[in-house]
């Protein structure tokens, strides 16, 4: 078997794993969830879920990873007992249940990258999403976008996926700062930032149900977390690194970039119609596409500039997290049978374009696979993950830990205490709240 890639750089994988993070989630789930959960009281619960659940959990992952230098699936086979590679399967399984919806997504963002040049959508934005959002159309750039996911996941670690996110995550973070000033000169920008950065701490105690599991959950979506990507992307790093230095500073990456998008698309929503618009507030996968469109046609001319660069980064964001997805099962092939990575990418690829074509041609479908993995996969997968690092591996989790760090001996035993006690309880909370709404949601999609 040929000898494991690696990466070339610390920076590479730090930028890796934020292009990971740093994707849709971020840029199109987050200000939406944002939007029409309270605002502010959605981005305090989130802030919180970011560095007290999500950062404890991302070091187990990591720790999982790199300790076995192996993919996500036979990872806990190898630290402990062949039975545990059912954790990393689910990881695996749902990275491709979310990637053959997300692709979709990818497609929606290519359509409307021309869209916002041309300004198709300017007469009529709900009218004009609801006619690329489904069908032929929607199936074959759906197509598209997995199309350059595979290939790049098909040149490599190295000279795939590290020098991709390398020119992704700096134009990602250099747009959207340009975005954000822009959006700081619309009418309504005060308002938006008061709605985005003052706490109603009365909606949240009233709407605890509600806000609590999306928040949560979207911490672990935009950490990519419980799809075996961190897995995969640690088992490719050396022993000498420090993984509490780097999952600190891909959490703290990765929740600025998230908090810039919302300045850059709550200002374009306040200016739209003077406060959260209706269609966002309406909910669906789209919503936000027609709000933030609805957004740039009332800027005239200027949207369709404005347009064009904010959906080319939205675009760059969603791929950079597509490829880590890919990358999970594309690991898997080659370290377990020794297949050809770029037969694996585009095979798999091809599979997950067949599974997304339900997506493409009902939106029904993409908000019913979306919120099965917000409410219950999710959640899931990373208390699976959160107990192996905890209990199973547990002190041998420390010493890995401790690996690269300079002999840092006070945050393991920490870090392992709240990973045992208060991030696994945090999670559990969340995944049952979120089921036990599940049963709100619209019955499964009719074929």
């Amino acid at each position: 078997m040929a000898q494991r890639e690696t990466w070339a750089t610390r920076v590479g994988f730090i930028l890796a794993a934020v292009g990971s993070a740093v994707g849709l989630g971020n840029i199109w789930q987050f200000p939406f969830k944002t939007a029409t959960n309270g605002g502010a009281a959605f981005v305090f619960v989130y802030l919180l879920a970011a560095v007290l659940i999500g950062l404890p959990a991302i070091l187990g992952e990591f720790v999982v990873g790199r300790r076995s230098k192996l993919n996500a699936i036979e990872a806990f086979g190898r630290l402990n007992r062949p039975s545990w590679t059912i954790v990393g399967a689910l990881g695996l399984f749902i990275g491709m249940w979310i990637l053959s919806y997300y692709s979709v997504v990818g497609g929606w963002v290519i359509r409307y990258v021309f869209g916002s040049a041309t300004g198709a959508y300017f007469g009529n934005p709900g009218e004009y999403f609801g006619a690329i959002s489904a069908g032929v159309d929607a199936i074959a750039l759906h197509g598209l976008f997995m199309l350059l996911t595979a290939g790049i996941v098909a040149f490599g670690v190295e000279d795939g996926i590290e020098k991709a996110t390398k020119l992704m995550v700096p134009s990602i973070v250099f747009i959207l700062l340009a975005l954000a000033v822009y959006a700081a000169t619309l009418p309504g920008a005060t308002d938006a930032y008061a709605y985005y950065l003052n706490p109603d701490f009365e909606y949240l105690f009233n709407n605890l149900g509600d806000v609590v599991p999306f928040a949560v959950s979207q911490a672990f979506f935009s950490l990519s977390l419980g799809m075996g990507a961190m897995i995969t992307y640690s088992s490719y790093i050396d022993g000498d690194e420090s993984l509490p230095s780097d999952g600190a500073t891909i959490v703290v990456l990765n929740t600025l970039i998230g908090l810039l998008a919302g300045f850059v698309v709550l200002p374009l929503l306040f200016a739209q119609q003077g406060g959260v618009s209706e269609t966002a507030a309406g909910g669906g996968p789209g919503a936000l596409f027609v709000a933030v469109a609805s957004a740039f046609a009332d800027l005239g001319t200027a949207g369709r500039a404005v347009g064009v660069v904010f959906f080319l980064v939205v675009l760059i964001a969603a791929l950079s997290s597509a490829i880590s997805l890919l990358e999970v099962v594309t690991s898997y092939m080659v370290d377990k049978y020794g297949f050809d990575r770029k037969a694996t990418a585009f095979g798999f690829g091809a599979v997950l374009f067949v599974v997304g074509t339900f997506s493409a041609a009902n939106t029904a479908w993409l908000g019913w696979f979306d919120t099965i993995a917000y409410k219950f996969l999710l959640p899931v997968s990373v208390l699976l993950g959160v107990f192996f690092a905890g209990w199973v591996l547990g002190p041998v989790a420390v010493e890995e830990l401790r690996k690269g760090t300079g002999g840092l001996t006070r945050f393991g035993p920490a870090w392992l205490w709240m990973l045992r006690t208060f991030v696994l309880v945090a999670v559990l909370a969340t995944l049952l709240l979120g089921v036990d709404t599940l049963y709100e949601m619209p019955p499964i999609p009719s074929l």
